[in-house]
């Protein structure tokens, strides 16, 4: 029993020794951290300033590239609308039975092409009517014309200036009587003519509302639609500014310089290119834009009025930038970006640019960077001004060789 009293006398005593030394070497630690830790924001200056010496004076491994000139062409993209440049409702213009149906519904028809003839028998009896009518009315003005003749001719003596007078107004009122009956055979000849539907404009005709039998008329509503298909009209909204970008642009001359291209529904390239066709005359008040207005030819049908695709416009002769890596690019304060450069003496520096859209892996610089300076692709977390370098191969995830190009370059 004593043996074990003894035993936990003596772990007892040493827990109490081991939290005395720890004690102990924590109050030293701190006494010395404090003399160590720089005082004020000058200690702060002087800790950072010793940083950027250190790494100055330490020579970082980085790897490069050049900066090469690429063609820019990156597609702007819109989505458009399809439409028909034309569509025309066939409404007649008489009324009566249909005779016949000279077409299949869905057809591609002919502007001048016969579509629907309706039962004219009614209407080349009032135009036979209408042309017995005028015969009369021109034998009668004949005779009206020799009776006032023989008046002027007669003696004074023997008739009455109110017989002449009367004579002369009835000349007058078989002329008049000629002139009616004209314009009711015109008239009767239209509705005759009428009686056959022609094709107004070429394009598709949909489905016919009438049958062979059926009774029709104007108020009764239109026949069959057609539209026309070939070409197409594609309109898109281009906003205020891009709008007075095109505007001036078209000042100078360079309007001609974009190509317009599609995007079918099932993700393929149309293989037909636009031309510009007119825009919209005033803007919306909603979204600020303006519609525009393309023309594509279409003759396999491909484009359907009422469908969406995505427009795609860019150069038709594009520019060429200095290009970098994406991965070259740092962030800047105030939202800007900036690459890092290796100079002759196998120090860096950092340089803002104004950059384009990235892509396939590049970003075009507009300004910062001319073509064949060296940029930093890796190791850029390291770096700071005039820090010192050794150049690496670039690794797998660094490696830039040209596999990377513009769409218009693929």
């Amino acid at each position: 029993m004593s043996e074990n009293n003894e035993k936990s006398t003596g772990s007892a005593i040493g827990s109490i020794i081991g939290t005395i030394v720890l004690a102990a070497v924590c109050v030293a630690g701190g006494w010395i951290a404090k003399d160590m830790w720089p005082k004020g924001d000058g200690g702060a200056a002087a800790a950072q300033a010793a940083k950027l010496a250190a790494m100055a004076a330490m020579q970082q491994t980085v790897a490069v590239t050049n900066a090469e000139m690429r063609v820019y062409n990156l597609p702007e993209r819109f989505v458009a609308h399809a439409e028909a440049v034309q569509e025309v409702d066939l409404l007649p213009q008489i009324d009566g039975y249909v005779r016949e149906i000279k077409f299949k519904e869905g057809d591609v028809v002919k502007e001048g092409q016969v579509l629907y003839v309706i039962d004219d028998e009614r209407y080349q009896a009032v135009a036979n009517q209408r042309k017995a009518d005028l015969a009369a009315a021109e034998a009668e003005a004949r005779r009206a014309e020799r009776y006032f003749e023989r008046m002027e001719k007669a003696d004074e003596r023997g008739i009455t200036q109110l017989e002449r007078d009367n004579a002369e107004a009835a000349a007058e009122k078989a002329k008049a009587a000629v002139l009616q009956a004209k314009a009711n055979l015109v008239v009767a000849e239209y509705d005759l003519k009428k009686t056959t539907v022609f094709a107004p404009i070429s394009g598709q005709i949909g489905k016919s509302s009438a049958h062979v039998g059926d009774y029709v008329a104007p108020s009764k509503g239109a026949l069959a639609k057609i539209v026309q298909i070939d070409p197409i009209r594609v309109s898109f909204p281009l906003t205020d500014r891009a709008y007075i970008a095109w505007r001036q642009a078209q000042r100078e001359g360079k309007d001609y310089a974009f190509r317009m291209r599609l995007i079918l529904p099932d993700g393929s390239e149309y293989d037909r290119e636009g031309v510009w066709d007119f825009d919209d005359n005033q803007m919306s008040r909603e979204t600020a834009s303006i519609m525009m207005r393309l023309r594509f030819p279409n003759p396999e049908r491909l484009l359907i009025p009422n469908s969406y695709v995505t427009l795609l416009t860019d150069y038709q002769e594009p520019p060429s930038y200095p290009s970098v890596p994406q991965q070259a690019l740092v962030d800047l304060p105030g939202g800007n970006q900036g690459v890092w450069i290796l100079k002759d003496d196998m120090t860096v520096e950092q340089r803002p640019v104004e950059t384009k859209e990235a892509f396939g892996g590049w970003t075009p610089l507009v300004k910062g960077v001319k073509e064949g300076e060296r940029v930093v692709i890796s190791g850029i977390s390291k770096l700071g001004p005039g820090v010192k370098v050794a150049l690496v191969q670039p690794t797998s995830n660094d490696d830039i060789n040209a596999n990377h190009k513009s769409p218009i370059e693929e």
